[in-house]
């Protein structure tokens, strides 16, 4: 690359993109700038301009925060103005901003997932895709921690789909599954709803609770994993809830040290 500022609208794109390389096991040299990640020396001027994005990152973070108690002390309501008043055309904006980040997300973060959605959709169901996604450890666009649900894969499939990235076909239906794998579905939503009905009133178990106790006593997800991720566990639990299996409206969330009790369309992944 001739000069970074060919590569990367801004310092933290730059090292999004090099870290992806340093993944793909290739190093990155600018031919303008002493930058090469193949060297120590490379690799420490890396490290000065992380630190620099860091600290940009946090004089945002401060100032943003300033700028609202400011307009909170002056009587303002902080935010978007033209969002605020209903201005259509800042909504298309701030859609159009949105969609923008989306697809620079999807596309940067395609490599870890897009392979395996090729190899499993249209022919599998959107749950099975993501509890393999999960269970393989493919991160989601941008560094996200959280595990992948399904929601979050259509979202970023379609994206890749309307940027000409990806196939049209992966978005089609799921052929109808057979009667012996509904019945399997079938059972895992009775045997989650048994778990989550035996816990004493007043100690629900929480997603990943529930997860461990499958996955000690043998149980298998649709898709034959081992493992259970919390999105697998509250896709049965949702049926199950649906089915009207459950037989309480709230459930108990466990935190870091403190209870506290949630509606069950308040139930979140942990």
């Amino acid at each position: 690359m001739a000069r970074i500022d060919r590569l990367a609208r801004s310092l933290a794109h730059l090292l999004e993109i090099i870290e992806t390389l340093a993944r793909k096991g290739a190093a990155f040299k600018s031919l303008g700038d002493p930058i090469d990640t193949g060297s120590p020396q490379g690799k420490f001027t890396l490290q000065i301009l992380g630190a620099v994005a860091e600290f940009e990152r946090s004089l945002i973070r401060e100032r943003t925060k300033a700028g609202v108690r400011a307009a909170k002390a002056l009587g303002r309501q902080p935010g978007n103005p033209g969002l605020i008043s209903g201005d259509p055309l800042a909504r298309r904006r701030v859609a159009h901003a949105r969609d923008e980040r989306l697809s620079e997300r999807a596309i940067a973060g395609a490599d870890e997932f897009l392979p395996i959605v090729r190899r499993l959709r249209p022919a599998q169901p959107w749950d099975r895709v993501v509890d393999v996604l999960n269970t393989a450890m493919k991160k989601r666009p941008g560094n996200n921690p959280a595990p992948w649900t399904r929601d979050a894969l259509i979202r970023a499939v379609r994206r890749l789909v309307a940027d000409g990235l990806a196939e049209s076909d992966l978005l089609k239906a799921a052929p109808r599954r057979s009667k012996k794998a509904a019945a399997q579905t079938r059972r895992l939503v009775e045997l989650v709803a048994t778990i989550h009905n035996a816990a004493p009133a007043g100690q629900k178990p929480t997603l990943a609770r529930i997860g461990r106790q499958l996955e000690r006593q043998g149980v298998r997800t649709a898709t034959g994993a081992g493992t259970w991720a919390p999105s697998s566990v509250k896709a049965l639990l949702d049926r199950a809830r649906a089915g009207g299996l459950l037989d309480e409206d709230l459930v108990e969330k466990h935190g870091a040290g403190e209870t506290h009790s949630v509606s069950r369309t308040d139930l979140r992944l942990e």
